[in-house]
Order: structure tokens, then C-alpha cells, then sequence
């Protein structure tokens, strides 16, 4: 693949480069350095700088994302010559990764400080990690896809395992790892047959080349191959027994990041991949994803319900929710289910994203007082510290789907694009989303019921100190989760954009 590219010679050299659209990856870069060269300087006491400086830095780089949607007279933006494009699809994603960066950043600060990790190094590896996901968005080329997918995962494998005195950290970090290097090795010899069988790198003309041509065997191998890499990141059953003991050993604010920004990013590669490179070989994919979808919701819900750990729960419940997302992309060549299930990817990952990251603010704030994250220890929550039992129903309360919070609307786009899809496929598997809806409230209740109905176990009625950073995550999680519930049609316009789906020939 790289001699690919080292052959079109002056072709990648040509001054095409759009600082504008390129500004919140240049943001990204010059923040990363920044924070780099101030921590060697910086004295220990003054170590909590590094957190602000981090926050600024994202929200910096969220500046030229709105003046790109905003002020852009130009809706698509390409480099290097259509490798790299900058578009509403993109930009939505940026914002996201963005925005979340800054939620862990707020979790962070408080964990960091009390715990004696490096905070530097920590937040570089954030800001990094988040540089992946940033480019993953407007990769459009093999090559820009897999640099991105490794940005993002490298710093993440290190974050898990921040605490380094702690076994299981050690643990969480090395599975994450070694898994996480034999899937990208998968990745890319799906790639590699891709590139082999096409003669070329560039997403756009591998997808014209599955579709004008008959799909070989070493096709159907790479695009196997290319899923499986995929499914890890987002840890799609099979390919999920890693998260559990790594998101339950890793700190919490990076359990948090793994389970909201890496699978989203993984998604967000899945997505490109199947749209504009794959979509000629809907009769490898379909039923494979389908057979993904079904498993990884019915597996997550399933081992959910056994789980005593708040953590595990929640690691369970993020492969769930997973397979839902997983699900539209099970018919997007069916009829004309696209540009729908495109909408429904988008706006699940942007809810989903919101109630995610406030249930873990909420077990982070728990545990600072508890001292553990088992379920049992959230008894009688709602007696001594309302504020965050509340907040906790609403989260779980997205979660689950009920209306009128948050991820109601998206767990409905997604029915919906698969019933408007058709045939005996899309509707069993409609049916089977709808079981595990079900299922999945059984595990949120029992977590509800621990709170609203259970005594204190220990009988310590003292209010929870929550840091003010922590408190800050929390409103804004539960700002978005209640407006886009209440209000589902500013997501769904928001979604509804002529380039989000124009730049896959939607």
C-alpha cells in the first residue's frame, strides 16, 4: 500500500491542503506539544494545570469545527485528492470526539490529583488517542485508516493500564493490548487483499472496483477480514471478551473513553469502510453483520444480567448496545435502507454517548465515597444523595430506551430503518432487538432497585463529596440527554444533511 502512494510521486505534493478544514487536527497537535513541553517544567504542586491546559486545548480545537459547519461556504472539503475530506458527516464526529475528550478530561482531574498518577503523560495520550479518532473521521484512504485506528488505540492500551501498582490494571492493559495487536493485525491483511485485488488504496475506487466486477474469493476473505478487525474495537460478540477485564481493571475515566470514543471511533472506521469501499459486496457483510448484530446484543444483555460489579455491568451493557448499533448496518443495501442506516449509526453514537459517560460520572462519584463498584454498594443512594440517584435514573433510564430520555429516539431510528428495509431477515431481526430491549430494562431496574428501594449497606448516610469538575460532567451529560429527548428533532435535523450521506453516493 505505501508503494501505492511513494508511486504517484508528485500527485501527494500538490498544494491542495485546506488550512481551514485541517485547523482542529492542527489545534490537536499544537496542544499535544504544548502540554508535552510545559509538563517537564511544570512543579509538582502545579501538576493540576495540565488537565486545564488539556480542556482548553479541546475546546479550542471544537472552535474551527463550528466554523467549518457554520461559516463554510464550501460543504465538502477534499485533500489529497479526496483522501482526506472534510464534510457535515465528519464534522459531526469530530464534535463528538471532541466534546467527549473534554467530558473524560472533567472525570479526570480529581482521579489523577488524589491518586498520584502522571498527569502529564496522561492527558498527552488523551489528546492523541482523540487525534486518531479526529482523523478517523476523515480518513478516506486504506492507508489514513489504519494510521488513524493505531493513533487512537496505542495512547488507549497505556491508559489502561495507568494504574500501575494495581494487577488488575496491569492485566486490563495487557489483554487490551494483545488482543488489540492481533485484531489490527487481521485489519490489515484484510487490507492488504484489498489493496491486492484492486490496485489501489483510495476507499472510492475499491468500491467501484467490488461493484463493477464480480467479488473473488480473496475479496470475500478481506472483506471478512476487515469486519473482524473492526468488531474488535467495538467489541462485537465474539470479539468482545476483552472488555470486560479491561474496562473493570483500567481507571475509570478511561473505562468510560474505551467505552464511548474508542468504540464510536471504531464504528465511525466500519462505517467508511463498509459505505465506500464494501458496498458492492453486500452479499459477503449482510449476513455477517446480521449474525454480529444478533449475537453481541443477545450475548451483552445476557451476561449483564449476572453481573454483581456496576462496572462489568456497564461493560456488558456497552456490548449490547453495540450490537444495536450494529443492526441497521445489517441491511444497508436493502432497498433503499442507506442513507437511513447511516442517520441511525450517527445519531445512536451521539446519544448513546451523553448517557454513557454520565452513568460512569455517576459510579465514579459512588465509588469515591464507597470504595468499590459493586451493585450492592449503590443501596439507598436516593436516601443521603438524591442529586446523583437522580441523575443515575435518568442515565439508566436512557439507556434502557425509555421516552422521553435520550436514546428512546435513537433505539427507534434504528427499528425503524430495519422494518422499512423489508424481508424475513430484517424483521427476525427486529424481533430480536426487541427481546433484548426488554431484557436489557431487567438488568436497569435491578440497578434502580438497589437505589430507590434498598437500605444504605453500611449504614453511612453522609452526603457524597463530588468534585466540582465531576459535577460539571454530569450537567452536561444530562443537559444533552434530556434535550434530545424531549426534542428529538434537533438530533434528527442535525443528522438530516445532504453531505452526510453525499459523500458516500448516498
Amino acid at each position: 500500500m505505501i508503494a501505492s502512494i511513494l508511486a504517484q510521486g508528485s500527485d501527494w505534493i500538490r498544494p491542495d491542503v485546506d488550512w481551514h478544514a485541517l485547523a482542529p487536527e492542527l489545534v490537536l497537535i499544537v496542544g499535544i506539544n504544548l502540554v508535552l513541553l510545559i509538563d517537564l517544567w511544570l512543579d509538582e504542586a502545579k501538576q493540576w494545570m495540565m488537565g486545564a491546559l488539556t480542556g482548553f486545548v479541546l475546546l479550542g480545537a471544537f472552535i474551527p469545527v463550528v466554523t467549518l459547519s457554520v461559516i463554510g461556504d464550501d460543504p465538502v472539503r477534499s485533500m489529497f485528492f479526496d483522501r482526506y475530506v472534510v464534510d457535515d458527516y465528519a464534522l459531526i464526529l469530530k464534535a463528538l470526539f471532541l466534546l467527549v475528550g473534554y467530558v473524560i478530561v472533567l472525570m479526570s482531574q480529581t482521579e489523577l490529583e488524589e491518586h498520584g498518577y502522571y498527569q502529564g503523560e496522561f492527558y498527552v495520550m488523551l489528546l492523541a488517542s482523540v487525534m486518531g479518532m479526529v482523523m478517523m473521521a476523515s480518513s478516506r484512504d486504506l492507508v489514513s485508516v489504519f494510521v488513524a485506528l493505531e493513533l487512537l488505540s496505542i495512547p488507549a492500551y497505556m491508559m489502561a493500564a495507568w494504574k500501575k501498582r494495581d494487577p488488575r490494571s496491569n492485566e486490563a492493559g495487557v489483554k487490551y493490548y494483545l488482543l488489540g495487536v492481533f485484531a489490527s493485525g487481521i485489519l490489515l491483511y484484510g487490507m492488504s487483499y484489498l489493496y491486492g485485488t484492486t490496485g489501489s488504496t483510495k476507499l472510492t475506487e475499491i468500491g467501484s472496483a467490488l461493484t463493477t466486477n464480480p467479488i473473488s474469493a480473496m475479496q470475500v476473505i478481506a472483506v471478512v477480514f476487515v469486519i473482524v478487525g473492526f468488531g474488535f474495537k467495538v467489541s462485537a460478540v465474539p470479539f468482545h471478551t476483552w472488555a470486560p477485564d479491561t474496562y473493570e481493571g483500567a481507571p475509570l475515566p478511561v473505562t468510560a473513553f474505551l467505552s464511548v470514543a474508542s468504540k464510536a471511533a471504531g464504528f465511525v472506521g466500519l462505517v467508511t469502510m463498509l459505505y465506500l469501499a464494501m458496498y458492492g459486496a453486500d452479499g459477503v457483510y449482510e449476513p455477517f453483520i446480521w449474525v454480529l448484530a444478533a449475537l453481541t446484543m443477545t450475548v451483552g444483555n445476557v451476561l449483564a444480567l449476572r453481573q454483581t460489579n456496576m462496572v462489568r455491568l456497564l461493560a456488558y451493557s456497552s456490548v449490547s448496545q453495540g450490537g444495536f448499533i450494529l443492526m441497521p448496518l445489517a441491511v444497508i443495501a436493502t432497498g433503499n435502507a442507506g442513507e437511513s442506516a447511516l442517520k441511525s449509526v450517527v445519531i445512536y453514537l451521539l446519544i448513546y454517548a451523553l448517557s454513557n459517560l454520565g452513568a460512569f460520572a455517576v459510579v465514579l462519584a459512588v465509588t469515591r465515597k464507597t470504595g468499590t463498584a459493586e451493585i450492592s454498594s449503590f443501596g439507598g443512594l436516593m436516601s443521603y444523595s438524591p442529586g446523583l440517584g437522580l441523575l443515575f435514573t435518568l442515565f439508566l433510564a436512557s439507556l434502557t430506551g425509555i421516552p422521553p430520555f435520550g436514546l428512546w429516539i435513537a433505539k427507534l431510528q434504528a427499528f425503524k430503518t430495519v422494518l422499512d428495509a423489508g424481508g424475513t431477515a430484517a424483521y427476525a431481526l427486529a424481533v430480536v432487538a426487541a427481546v433484548n430491549t426488554v431484557i436489557s430494562a431487567a438488568y436497569y431496574m435491578k440497578v434502580l432497585r438497589e437505589m430507590w428501594m434498598k437500605p444504605v449497606p453500611d449504614g453511612d448516610v453522609t452526603p457524597i463529596e463530588t468534585p466540582q469538575p465531576i459535577w460539571a460532567a454530569l450537567g452536561i451529560c444530562a443537559v444533552g440527554t434530556i434535550v434530545l429527548g424531549i426534542l428529538p428533532g434537533l438530533v434528527l435535523r442535525f443528522a438530516d444533511l445532504e453531505d452526510l450521506t453525499g459523500a458516500f453516493g448516498g
